[in-house]
């Protein structure tokens, strides 16, 4: 009953990953400002980010079921924040507050399985509850999220946590033993570094974003040094620290190094792709949001696949960390495949590369965590989990602020040299109009401009469907970051030393 409730805790985050992607271009369209786009995956990865080894600090020592209650209220009243957003400011906000429940989540209720089941192999074979919630979650999200997005508006994505949360409420409050660890002396929270966490971490997301807008200005040089000296005062702090939010020791153990590096790499393809998927199919390809979610579902149906593949075949291997190189390799071929797609590619050959993701994650996040936490010791657990979720978050983070920002670069500087050949009036006039990125996700925005533009004797529907192949060369670019970062994932798996399943 206890595992039910963590895993119904993992469905909440996975319904929320995906249900909340598959509706990101129907919230542009309507709240405008694709500007925010990145921020509003960046605003909760920021925030979980921060918080995931807080409380995976606090658990450690007081025991992880009070801060899994609290995380799911949070996260809850988040969601209702989030759906009765009137404008992408509040919206963002609202999605930062859901993420400090998140992380909330993932730093206390996750750390709280190796409590349950110290035993690897027993907990290697339980992560089927969470892989099938995290499956049912991913599965459901997509589909569900186009078209609930489709018929309800994209305000109704958000109050699916809402009864998802209150079962895994009742499951925590009712089964979840509240186990704790004798410690001597006070505990002291290193708050300072939390923050300074976040302000290096905000900093540097700011500094990706504005850099290849603006190019080196005053302000932005400022912003770097900023963040330097952040990043210079962090580790100060933490040296001193007594209880360090991230203790520095842990990266001594070149084996945590390489699973932290995997970590960060799996973050930035996996959010990459969750989070830029649906706007190649809807606003490159022109497809419908229902259409979109479901040709997104193999992604999410096929985690919980590949996670069931695993609990089976892992605990047999001789050499377990295969498993890591194999899972990223199918992230490879999925990003080369979308890399490749186009409008005129039969849907099966999408569903695969999607398909592929699925899998490949499913052999990849469980293991982070079970293979770091044999490797770390029972008397690190809960602070090594807490850092392998942390580094997915900044992986995830980074990897959408980058991705973003290419493809707004890249669109932006593709339509204007295309609208250039009509000459400076109609430059001035109708520029803006194809920059933003409302006319391909929104139908009413579209058939406006069409409207707009019939007077002025231009071919609109062929400027827009240079706008959609500019767009979908833009995301193809960023989708080709991504492979880049699976094929240095799979490299980097050989440095990991052989993990052996002992009984406890």
């Amino acid at each position: 009953m206890a595992m039910l409730g963590i895993g119904l805790v993992n469905m909440l985050v996975a319904l929320d990953q995906t249900v909340v992607s598959t509706a990101l271009p129907s919230i542009v369209a309507e709240l405008h400002g694709f500007e925010y786009y990145a921020w509003i995956a960046s605003a909760y990865l920021l925030a979980s980010v921060v918080t995931v080894p807080v409380f995976g600090r606090l658990g450690d020592y007081f025991g992880r079921k009070r801060f899994v209650i609290a995380a799911v209220i949070t996260f809850t009243v988040a969601s209702v924040l989030c759906g009765v957003a009137n404008d992408m400011l509040f919206l963002v906000i609202a999605r930062g507050l859901q993420g400090v429940g998140g992380g909330m989540m993932v730093g206390t209720a996750f750390a709280s399985i190796p409590d349950l089941f110290p035993d690897p192999r027993a907990r290697v074979r339980w992560q089927v509850v969470m892989a099938a919630a995290y499956g049912i979650g991913t599965a459901a999200g997509p589909s569900l999220g186009g078209w609930m997005s489709e018929h309800w508006g994209w305000r109704s994505t958000f109050l699916i946590n809402l009864p998802v949360g209150a079962a895994a409420l009742y499951f925590i409050w009712a089964h979840l033993p509240n186990l704790q660890r004798p410690h001597e002396g006070e505990v002291k929270i290193d708050w300072l570094g939390a923050a300074l966490v976040a302000i290096v971490l905000g900093g540097f997301q700011a500094l990706i974003e504005a850099v290849p807008k603006h190019g080196l200005t005053t302000g932005n040089l400022t912003l770097a040094a900023f963040v330097i000296a952040g990043a210079v005062g962090l580790l100060a702090c933490e040296k001193s620290a007594t209880h360090p939010i991230i203790p520095l020791d842990l990266f001594k153990d070149a084996q945590l190094v390489t699973l932290f590096i995997l970590g960060f790499l799996s973050g930035f393809v996996m959010f990459s792709l969750i989070f830029f998927a649906p706007l190649l199919l809807q606003g490159g390809f022109g497809l419908s949001p229902q259409q979109a979610g479901l040709l997104a579902t193999p992604i999410a149906a096929c985690i919980a696949l590949g996670s069931l593949l695993n609990t089976r075949i892992v605990i047999h291997m001789k050499k377990p960390t295969r498993i890591l190189s194999i899972g990223f390799a199918l992230l490879l071929f999925a990003a080369i495949a979308l890399a490749f797609a186009n409008p005129q590619t039969p849907h099966v050959w999408i569903e695969l590369p999607m398909a592929a993701v699925g899998i490949g994650l499913g052999f990849i996040l469980n293991n982070l965590n079970v293979f770091g936490q044999e490797i770390a010791g029972r008397e690190r657990f809960g602070i090594t989990t807490a850092l392998l979720q942390s580094t997915r978050m900044v992986g995830g983070m980074l990897g959408t602020s980058i991705v973003a920002t290419v493809v707004q670069h890249h669109y932006r500087d593709v339509v204007t040299r295309t609208m250039s050949v009509l000459g400076e009036p109609a430059v001035s006039q109708w520029q803006p109009r194809f920059v933003d990125l409302r006319i391909l996700i929104d139908e009413a925005s579209r058939l406006k401009l069409i409207a707009d533009m019939k007077p002025s004797g231009l071919n609109t529907l062929a400027l827009i469907d240079t706008a959609r192949d500019a767009l979908v060369q833009s995301i193809h670019i960023g989708v080709w970051l991504t492979a880049v970062a699976a094929l240095a994932a799979a490299l980097l798996v050989q440095r990991i030393s052989h993990v052996v399943f002992r009984k406890s």
